[in-house]
């Protein structure tokens, strides 16, 4: 597996990205209901980074949304492409997350992110991005909380609480099981919040994360052992 290099003109600072970011979100669309939870394909999305060997691997992995079973799966690796910057994650990901996307033959469908989508202090989280970049409805479902307030949901699977920014719902803390602290859910693009929260539902039926993330998760992590393990022979 080659590894992919920082594509040429990629934003090389904060206020650069922050520019791409803002002319990005005039694309953003959240008045689609999105597709049907359990039908056609869903795409999870992840990565892995080794930041001392500058280093990040990801994976897309296609299940059938009616079964969970897998329908193809796709890694790459490429090199970090923008620092740390909090809010500005997208950057670090995008083209190998892109690359890993491209080499799918089957249609994706609805993507599903580890990170967050409108649930950003711009409104325009990972999910957000890849969704305005490849046109397609997308979903953030992070295992963390960010920076906005909520209650906590009642302790039922499907009970939920808002996530605020002030008065502001951007996503909601979501309970996939009973008793098991929720997952932080919000929509990426051409979706509405409650269809994100029904797709999340559909695809945790036994564990608190979907069943996107977790194969997407265990992926791009064989990915990254397989690269440095190449890169040290």
């Amino acid at each position: 597996m080659g590894i992919i290099g920082v594509p040429a003109g990629w934003p090389a600072d904060e206020e650069a990205a922050l520019a791409v970011q803002r002319e990005l979100r005039k694309r953003l669309v959240l008045d689609e209901e999105g597709p049907a939870a359990g039908e056609g394909h869903v795409t999870g999305l992840d990565v892995a980074y080794d930041d001392g060997r500058d280093l990040v691997a990801a994976a897309a992995v296609v299940l059938d949304a009616a079964t969970l079973e897998v329908v193809e799966e796709a890694t790459a690796v490429g090199r970090v492409s923008f620092p740390y910057v909090p809010g500005l994650l997208a950057f670090r990901e995008v083209p190998t997350v892109l690359a890993a996307l491209a080499s799918l033959t089957a249609d994706p469908g609805l993507l599903v992110c580890d990170g967050y989508g409108v649930a950003h202090p711009r409104r325009f989280g990972l999910a957000s991005h890849l969704g305005v970049l490849t046109g397609r409805p997308s979903i953030g479902v992070a295992k963390n909380p960010f920076t906005f307030s909520h209650d906590e949901p009642g302790p039922e699977r499907g009970d939920f609480a808002p996530l605020l920014d002030g008065g502001e719902e951007v996503g909601r803390a979501l309970r996939t099981r009973r008793g098991v602290k929720p997952v932080f859910v919000s929509a990426g693009h051409r979706i509405s919040l409650a269809g994100a929260c029904a797709h999340t539902l559909a695809l945790a039926p036994r564990y608190r994360v979907p069943e996107t993330t977790r194969r997407a998760d265990a992926l791009c992590r064989r990915a990254l052992a397989e690269a440095l393990a190449a890169e040290r022979s």
